[in-house]
């Protein structure tokens, strides 16, 4: 063994995922029945981090947890070390105190806290954000691994993250039970799925849902190429169709639809409302009933797909076996087939989009998808 490591840290940060569990059990039993080695459990991220809530992890904790979702750590995608809102009281014009909030880096508090219950190492599964910090943290001299999550695919670096099977899954089951009522009505179905700033999601479950119009990121639409398709169809005899969308697809010259914006979040942008615009737009110009669906936070829960706990378990081993032969630093990913691992610097900041030339979008294509360009 090329590094004696005798206690270990597990979080899991950022959006809840299927298969989310299926890591910490493989980190926590491989920790424990191959090397000896004591797992403490971060609770709810880098929250739990920052608020020094952390508990031991047994063997007996991590069994049976294989097809939960979730996690039994839980998660928290507002809270990061580097950027933590505070809040401040200053004096204010009149003499009465004044509330403000700033936001304080309590990461050198985060690394105390490891180090107080004698943490060698620290696991971090989650995605990009996650990843930012994970890296961020090891510039300080923290031993840190990866574990790449997100059902957005997007994270780079890796060519599969676990959940995006699962989420992949849950759309295209939804696609396929709209596909009936819309044919019933003869309606447009405007089907919207996640992915900010990556289509993956919108991409593999239109294609396996057979969406007749898939709108990514990646290739801004033309709302009249979308509506002139929808009318060809019509015009076919096919009485309704498919639209499925991306959250954070746009117009050509516009902008992605906001929800909301969240103060001092690391991702302050909530995206939401594609959908609901784009089949009021196509119902006015076309005159043939649509109506929209937003899957949102479906696709996050229930049981992992068999691929998902297959991928999650080798992503937690691999973890393990990096650790103990003296490896930090790095993300675990999955590259050609085989897992292998990449320096968190590389990862921090960086996005994995859909290719234009990807050999996904050319089949669709080639089956008469619209892609609204």
């Amino acid at each position: 063994m090329a590094h004696k490591i005798k206690t270990i840290a597990v979080m899991t940060g950022g959006g809840d995922c299927p298969g989310l569990n299926a890591v910490i059990r493989a980190v926590t039993k491989a920790a424990i029945s191959k090397y000896g080695i004591k797992v403490w459990g971060i609770e709810d991220g880098y929250l739990g981090l920052i608020e020094k809530r952390l508990h031991p992890l047994s063997y007996e904790n991590v069994s049976h947890i294989l097809s939960l979702g979730g996690t039994i750590l839980g998660s928290n995608n507002t809270s990061n070390p580097f950027k933590y809102p505070v809040e401040s009281r200053t004096g204010g014009s009149t003499g009465s105190p004044q509330r403000k909030v700033i936001l304080k880096d309590v990461s050198d508090s985060c690394v105390r806290t490891l180090a107080a219950k004698k943490i060698d190492a620290l696991v971090c599964i989650g995605g990009d954000g996650t990843q930012t910090c994970a890296a961020g943290l090891a510039k300080k001299g923290l031993t840190v691994i990866g574990v790449p999550k997100t059902i957005d695919n997007d994270l780079w670096g890796t060519d599969v993250t676990f959940g995006f099977d699962t989420a992949v899954t849950t759309a295209t089951e939804a696609i396929d039970k709209l596909r009936t009522t819309a044919s019933s009505h003869h309606r447009v179905m405007v089907v919207e799925v996640m992915g900010r700033y990556a289509g993956w999601i919108a991409l593999h479950s239109g294609i396996a849902g057979g969406g007749d119009v898939i709108l990514i990121p990646e290739i801004p639409y033309r709302l009249e190429k979308v509506c002139d398709f929808v009318m060809k169809r019509n015009s076919w005899g096919k009485s309704y169709s498919i639209v499925v969308v991306a959250e954070g697809a746009k117009e050509v010259g516009g902008k992605m639809v906001v929800r909301e914006t969240v103060a001092y979040s690391p991702e302050p942008i909530r995206l939401g409302g594609i959908a609901s615009k784009l089949a009021g737009q196509i119902e006015q110009a076309t005159k043939l009933e649509a109506r929209s669906v937003t899957l949102g936070y479906i696709q996050r829960g229930g049981t992992p797909t068999p691929y998902d706990r297959i991928l999650a378990t080798s992503f937690g081993f691999e973890a393990m076996e990096l650790l103990v032969n003296g490896i930090k630093n790095r993300l675990v990913v999955m590259k050609n087939g085989k897992l292998s691992s990449v320096p968190l610097s590389q990862v921090a900041g960086k996005t994995r989009t859909v290719p234009i030339n990807s050999p996904l979008i050319k089949a669709a294509r080639a089956v008469n998808t619209c892609f609204g360009d």
